[in-house]
């Protein structure tokens, strides 16, 4: 009874931890089904159609290709700008930093049905017709907001002193940031990057306001497929997307452990 006591707090994680990912497990245990109608809710019959096969479905690797293109854009530039902005907000003293602070903040509070909508009347003032392109611009706004809180909690951690070290042994300002500052920030602006990605990708709401009939996106379809019955190859490419993100996540606390290991 000690025993359990003790490690109650380990139990309790492992169980959230294994009802988060029920959805996954489901998933994946259904990509493998041979559904007898166009509704793939009853397991029928163990079939590697969808994974020998993910474009089977009309219009699926075209949706999925505009996601992935539109997500990886996004995430880098918003990357590039959020670790700016991050550095600027976390190391300097200017006017209007309190302001800029509450407008980095204003995209995460705001609805998204509200942000989608504003930011489709901004592109027909603008002129920039509903598309791929007004998809990405939108991706962005949003995603830079996320990037900054992740880089600017890594940047506040940093201590100063390493960089004086390095000035101090010679180093100047461009070798000092890209030999001491940027690797340490690095797993904030990997985790910034990862997690504009992963919203950019999943987004469906925004997208919808500021999409065309012809700019699908990987979301879009299946909600649109939802209706008439998902096709089998979308829970297999749930799954390898699934896949990829947790071998992401596990690359990163492996390299994470060794560089802890080298340094003790």
């Amino acid at each position: 009874m000690a025993w359990i006591k003790r490690h109650l707090i380990t139990f309790a994680a492992l169980a959230v931890l294994a009802y988060t990912l029920v959805p996954n497990v489901i998933v994946a245990v259904f990509s493998f089904n041979d559904p007898k109608g166009k509704f793939n809710y009853t397991f029928n019959e163990f079939s590697t159609d969808a994974w020998t096969n993910p474009c089977g479905a009309p219009g699926i690797c075209d949706s999925l290709g505009l996601s992935l293109r539109i997500g990886i854009t996004a995430s880098i530039i918003a990357t590039i700008l959020g670790t700016m902005i991050a550095f600027a907000l976390g190391r300097y003293r200017f006017r209007g930093r309190s302001a800029t602070n509450l407008l980095i903040f204003m995209p995460m509070a705001t609805p998204e049905v509200v942000m989608g909508s504003s930011l489709l009347t901004l592109f027909l003032m603008a002129g920039i017709p509903a598309g791929p392109v007004a998809i990405l611009i939108a991706h962005i706004m949003f995603c830079v907001s996320f990037v900054v809180v992740a880089v600017k909690a890594r940047v506040a951690t940093l201590d100063p002193r390493l960089e004086e070290a390095a000035a101090d042994l010679g180093a100047n300002p461009t070798q000092t940031f890209l030999r001491v500052t940027l690797p340490l920030a690095a797993p904030g602006i990997a985790a910034g990057g990862l997690l504009a990605f992963s919203l950019s990708f999943d987004d469906y709401i925004i997208t919808n306001f500021n999409a065309s009939p012809s700019s699908i996106t990987f979301p879009m379809y299946v909600w649109g497929a939802a209706q008439r019955g998902v096709p089998v190859q979308v829970y297999a490419i749930g799954t390898v997307m699934f896949l990829i993100a947790l071998g992401v996540v596990v690359a990163g606390q492996v390299v994470g452990a060794r560089r802890n290991r080298q340094v003790a």
